[in-house]
């Protein structure tokens, strides 16, 4: 179902970074909303040894309709070299607000 809400997880480094990720994707009705959530540790490798980075967690909430296009934007305007990208589906909720999201991420020409 491509009216099917979903959420998309994705880290980014600073908070200038995730202010201009959320703001790009929800003006181009990529997402309806973008939360940012501060205060997140990350522990990876990369580049084969440890890292232990603050991040700033988005939480976007778009449709699966739009999740193609929000993919190569978020690759396009991410400061990393491969972003997080992981994809929720939402099983239920309230209606009305999943209704809002879907009506969010509608191109302007449908």
């Amino acid at each position: 179902m491509s009216d099917q809400v979903i959420l998309v997880l994705t880290t980014c480094p600073d908070e200038a970074s995730a202010q201009a990720l959320g703001t790009a994707l929800v003006q181009e009705r990529l997402a309806a909303c973008v939360n940012r959530v501060r205060g997140l540790r990350s522990t990876y490798i990369w580049d084969a040894r440890l890292q232990d980075e603050a991040e700033i967690l988005l939480i976007i909430k778009t449709t699966a309709a739009r999740l193609d296009e929000l993919q190569a934007r978020l690759q396009a305007l991410h400061p990393y070299e491969l972003p997080e990208l992981l994809t929720i589906t939402v099983a239920g909720g309230n209606e009305r607000y999943l209704d809002w999201v879907r009506m969010g991420v509608t191109k302007q020409d449908e």
